[in-house]
């Protein structure tokens, strides 16, 4: 498809009033082409923090905007469309992770990024599914509160050793993947590697030749010698794989791992953001700067990556 005037006004409007544009791996393919900066979580938070623009128009959901929002306060923060959330982040809210707290007061919170700025600002440490093993694992306590998704929690326990005490939320993108998905996909496509995100369930993670990040994916199918790659995860990260490597051929687990959340942005909405630089992210200053310093925790383990 084609939109090359969209594109163009996105440019001119992009250089004028000197903005960055940061896109999750999920977004839709010709969101991905006007991207400055493509990556997960992770690399974006990075990106946002070191970020030399005015402005950063964030093209994901809600959660990574705030983000955006709470590492750059000097920065305008735009999502173009504001409707764009993750259920799994409204699954943990502070009144019962307070609660969870004040039954565990010796215990560490480590929080997914994918989380509301409140919640963070209740966590000590947040992690990215790229770097949540590393960081608990490297945690000297005795007890562990991680959430909101109990399927990366897990993960993260089984690969530690940890006892983690688990909020019982999940990603409904990653739930649709399920383990006949990944049998039937291998019986098609016997010497493809299966790679799987770690939001996925325990029997799914089970029957991976690999469990990444999505960035973590992109890295490894570079170096991997394989030429086939069955991918378990939000499909369009399935472009960029591509992309990036013509000659290698990728398929999904289940044409159903969609998140529709992420694709509400489009580069309509792009355009019209930046001509009425809308929607403008803010989290207030109070949970800003306690969300902040649970999120520079992370991103402090994350410097040798």
């Amino acid at each position: 498809m084609v939109h090359t005037d969209i594109v163009k006004k996105i440019q001119e409007l992009k250089a004028r009033k000197n903005v960055i544009i940061l896109v999750h791996n999920y977004q839709l393919p010709e969101v991905q082409d006007i991207a400055d900066f493509l990556g997960d979580s992770l690399d974006l938070s990075r990106k946002a923090a070191e970020a030399e623009e005015d402005v950063i128009v964030f093209c994901g959901v809600h959660f990574m905007a705030e983000t955006a929002a709470i590492l750059s306060p000097s920065k305008t923060v735009l999502i173009p469309d504001p409707s764009a959330g993750c259920p799994m982040a409204d699954m943990l809210d502070v009144p019962r992770l307070r609660e969870l707290k004040k039954k565990h007061p010796e215990a560490v919170v480590v929080t997914y990024v994918n989380s509301t700025a409140d919640v963070k600002a209740e966590s000590d440490i947040c992690c990215t599914s790229a770097n949540a093993e590393k960081i608990v694992r490297n945690l000297d306590v005795k007890e562990i509160i991680f959430g909101p998704d109990k399927y990366l929690g897990g993960y993260v326990a089984r690969q530690t050793g940890k006892n983690l005490i688990l909020w019982q939320g999940y990603c409904i993108v990653h739930m649709r993947i399920l383990p006949e998905d990944i049998k039937k996909m291998k019986n098609k496509h016997p010497n493809a590697e299966v790679l799987v995100h770690p939001e996925c369930t325990a029997e799914v993670v089970n029957l991976a030749d690999n469990v990444l990040s999505t960035t973590g994916m992109c890295r490894h199918v570079k170096e991997s010698a394989s030429e086939e790659f069955i991918i378990g995860t939000e499909v369009d990260i399935i472009y960029r794989l591509q992309k990036e490597n013509p000659c290698k051929k990728f398929y999904p687990a289940t044409e159903l791992s969609v998140c529709h959340n992420m694709k509400k942005i489009s580069l309509d909405k792009v355009l019209r953001s930046l001509e009425t630089m809308s929607h403008v992210v803010k989290v207030e200053e109070r949970i800003r700067e306690r969300a902040k310093k649970a999120i520079d925790k992370m991103l402090e383990y994350s410097r040798a990556d």
